[in-house]
Order: C-alpha cells, then sequence, then structure tokens
C-alpha cells in the first residue's frame, strides 16, 4: 500500500530545500535521482521504493487543490510537490509526512493531509539505500500480477496525476489491467473514470458491508486468479444467480443536480498554421460566457488557458498521440479531456466535455445549436453527441448509483452530410426534423432529441437515427 503526502508552498522547493526534507530520514541515507518524473527516491535493501518525491509542479490555476484535495492552498501561483511513501516498509509514511511538514515549513507552504505533516523530528530509518535503476524507473504498484497492476489511492479525489498516468501508461505497455482501489468517501476525476474502459481494468471501493465492489458498476468483487473480479457463480445466490451488487453502490439519493455533456471529434488538415483547443474554447464560450481557466498534461491542471501552447506540445510529441486536460473556474465546474492523434486523415480531436449545474441553475440548452454551428463552419467538426444527466455538481464521480446520460441532440459535420446519398441527412425516422447549421449550400445538421434524464426512451430515437444515417 502506499499513502501520498502532498506540500503546498509560495516558494519553489530549490534542490537544498528538497535535501533538506529528505534528510528527515537522518544524514546518513543515500538520496537517489532517478525515474522518470521523480527527482528523488529512497529504496529498501530488496530496491523497493520507500519514498518517491515527484518534481514540484507550479500550478497556476485557481481551485486544483480545492478540487483534488479539498485543501485551501496559497495564493496562485504556488508549488505542488507529492510524496509517495510505501506503509509495507516500516516508518515509509512517517517519513514523507516529515519531508512535507519541512518542505511546508522552509518554503513557506503547507501539507496535506494535515495529520500526516506534524512532525519535523528525524525519522531513524534501516536498510534505506540508491534504488537499482530498473526499480527506480518504474511506477510504485502496490500489487504486481500477470493480469494486473493495482495500486492503492487514498485521497480524496483519485486524479490523473503525472504518476497515476504513468502506471496507466506502464500497465497498458505491459499489456496488464490497472485496478484502483480507495477507501469508502473517495471519489474519481472525470479523466481517471473515462481511463478505466479496457477490462480488467476497475475502480475497486472497499467497502464494510460487500468487502470490495465496483465503484462503477456496484458489482461486489472477490480477490480471485489474480485480480479483483464479480463474485463468481458459486458466490450468489439460488434465487438471483446474477453477480450481486453492493448496497452502498445502491444508497443514492436524488439532488437535483444535473451535468451536460458533449462528446465531439474534428479531423484538421496537418499544415503548419494549425492552432488546436480553438473549438474547446469555442464551445466553453457558447455555453458559459468564459473561456476555460486551465490545462495540464496531468491533473492538477497547473498551465494557464492556452490553445498555442497545446499545439506546440502536440507538435513536439508526434507522431505519438497527446492528452491533456481542460479545467474551468472553480464557479462554473467544467472538465474536458482532449486526446489529439495524427492519421492518415490529419490530425484528430476528440474532446469529452462536462459541465455541472445545481438544481436552481438553467442547463444552457438554447445555446447549443449556436455553440454546433462555430464547430462546424469554423472547426470542421465531423460528429457531436449532447447528453445530460443526473450527476454531481462537481463533476466528481462517486461510489454510488448516478442514472446514464440521455441524448439531448446530435450533431453531423458538412462534409459528412455531403457524403451520405440522396437525402438521407434531412429525412429521417424522427418526429423533429434536423436543424441545419452554416452555409445553405453545404450545411452540417443538428438533430434534436428528447433529453429526460427521467425517460431512457431517449436511446431508442438516437439508435434508430443512426440506423438511418449508416443506411441498415
Amino acid at each position: 500500500m502506499t499513502k501520498d503526502v502532498i506540500a503546498l508552498t509560495q516558494r519553489m522547493p530549490d534542490p537544498w530545500t528538497m535535501l533538506a526534507g529528505l534528510l528527515s530520514g537522518g544524514p546518513d541515507k543515500l538520496v537517489d535521482a532517478a525515474g522518470e518524473g521523480a527527482v528523488m527516491r529512497l529504496c529498501d535493501r530488496e530496491g523497493r521504493p520507500f519514498v518517491s518525491v515527484e518534481a514540484p509542479l507550479l500550478v497556476q490555476v485557481p481551485g486544483e487543490a480545492e478540487r483534488l484535495l479539498g485543501a485551501t492552498p496559497p495564493p496562485v501561483p504556488y508549488w505542488w510537490t507529492e510524496a509517495r511513501a510505501t506503509t509495507g516498509v516500516e516508518d515509509a509514511e512517517r517519513l514523507a509526512g516529515t519531508f512535507a511538514a519541512r518542505l511546508a515549513t522552509l518554503a513557506d507552504g503547507s501539507a496535506w493531509p494535515p495529520e500526516a505533516a506534524r512532525s519535523l523530528a528525524v525519522v531513524e530509518t534501516e536498510d534505506v539505500s540508491v534504488a537499482p535503476t530498473p526499480a527506480a524507473a518504474q511506477p510504485a504498484v502496490d500489487v504486481l500480477t500477470d493480469k494486473v497492476a493495482v495500486v492503492i489511492q487514498d485521497r480524496p479525489v483519485v486524479a490523473m496525476t503525472a504518476w497515476l498516468s504513468d502506471a496507466f501508461r506502464t500497465a497498458a505497455q505491459a499489456e496488464l489491467g490497472l485496478q484502483i482501489v480507495s477507501p469508502a468517501g473517495t471519489t474519481l476525476s472525470p479523466a481517471v473514470r473515462d481511463s478505466l474502459g479496457n477490462w480488467p481494468s476497475r475502480w475497486v471501493v472497499r467497502d464494510e458491508k460487500d468487502g470490495y465492489y465496483d465503484g462503477l458498476s456496484g458489482a461486489v468483487l472477490r480477490w480471485q486468479e489474480g485480480m479483483f473480479a464479480p463474485m463468481a457463480a458459486a458466490d450468489a445466490t439460488a434465487e438471483d444467480p446474477r453477480t450481486p451488487v453492493a448496497a452502498s453502490y445502491q444508497e443514492a439519493a436524488a439532488t437535483g443536480e444535473r451535468q451536460l455533456a458533449v462528446t465531439f471529434r474534428m479531423v484538421h488538415p496537418a499544415d503548419n498554421r494549425l492552432v488546436l483547443g480553438g473549438a474547446l474554447e469555442s464551445i466553453w464560450r457558447e455555453l458559459t460566457g468564459e473561456p476555460p481557466a486551465g490545462w495540464g498534461t496531468a491533473e492538477p491542471a497547473n498551465l494557464p488557458w492556452s490553445p498555442r501552447q497545446i499545439t506546440d506540445i502536440a507538435y513536439e510529441r508526434a507522431p505519438e498521440p497527446t492528452w491533456v486536460v481542460v479545467v474551468g473556474s472553480p464557479g462554473r465546474p467544467g472538465l474536458a479531456t482532449v486526446r489529439i492523434s495524427r492519421t492518415q486523415a490529419g490530425v484528430e480531436e476528440h474532446v469529452t466535455l462536462a459541465f455541472g449545474y445545481g438544481p436552481d441553475e438553467k442547463l444552457p440548452v438554447d445555446a447549443l445549436s449556436g455553440a454546433a454551428e462555430q464547430l462546424a463552419t469554423r472547426h470542421r467538426l465531423q460528429s457531436m453527441l449532447v447528453q445530460v444527466r443526473k450527476a454531481r455538481r462537481d463533476l466528481a464521480v462517486p461510489h454510488r448509483f448516478e442514472g446514464p446520460g440521455v441524448p439531448l441532440a446530435f450533431v453531423l459535420g458538412a462534409e459528412e452530410v455531403r457524403q451520405l446519398p440522396d437525402d438521407r441527412a434531412r429525412r429521417t425516422p424522427l418526429s423533429q426534423s434536423p436543424v441545419p447549421l452554416g452555409p445553405k449550400t453545404r450545411p452540417a445538421l443538428y438533430y434534436p432529441l428528447p433529453g429526460d434524464p427521467s425517460d431512457l426512451s431517449g436511446w431508442q430515437d438516437f439508435e434508430r437515427l443512426m440506423r438511418h444515417l449508416k443506411g441498415a
């Protein structure tokens, strides 16, 4: 098991400050500087990471510490420094806490969680040395089998940190699933939820009643054959042979909160004038009245919003894909993930976006067609799906049931409309006719759908529309 401790400081922890923090383990301990993303590590005799310290991150976006930690940080900009302690090694957690406490004292800040960083005293440790390079180069997973890598996250929100992103990437390269285990009360960032779609990756919630269950489906889980998996048929009851659903997962209460979810895809010609992120900024402004607040290649999103910087990093990484997370201001919860890929067709942007609304807030439904028209006429939109769902305003993913989204609108780009034979795109089996967007001679089409989160029949209309457009 691992434990995360984070220092939030006004000043950048310079190398001497970092070294002073790590000398919490005593002046005779050796410090290693190896491993992608980690500046220093202490390891035990077997080469297992004892305490790993990530590179300090300058956060210039308001609200990220509050969103991900529930902590009050110094004024923006501030420095975010993470230390991961392997709690299976004696005194590692206390050493990480002392490290963060010393960092906070020397660089003017605070530490999270407060109870883990109360002592500045030297922590006596034994058998700590420099890690061999292969061990230091790997993310510190808690359990590794021939099927999955398991990581234990004990934080208010499991976020797509640079460390967790590296763990996802390393597991995928080894053809393993990644299973995240967390205590009850923890939530997921949408960025993490969207990365758990490939079996056997899953979110595993510890539960007093049922032991473990899947935080996204509620299925009761057991550790079997080297991974967490739904209860075997032999464990189910004779009356109901299906996989049991945890009681805690079903403890859902109606709050009146909703989310507006938008997924869209574009393909741009690959030329030197291309600037990415413009479509996302356009729809963000149309639906909220303001641009995104910040972005990053991991959470916390640490950089002020800049389409030019996103374009530059995607260009540097090509032909490898680029993934970024984009966040809104604290007053209007919004989060998007953008995947940028270089393909034979050009440069593809795939965006998943969500905004949260309270029970007394009106969804900007009237602005959707205008936002879609801008994407279709200025940003080479291929398709867009808009959904509304009963879900938390803060966008955090709970380990309890939330209703599925229902389709509110579908948009087909102008080129895709042109390629369909006859008048198929305009003449559909739906009761409402599509709304043309853009030039009359080359329009995109906006298909209104019921969008009632209490009525899942909207998916039947959407399925009929898709079958019709595909000529099925």
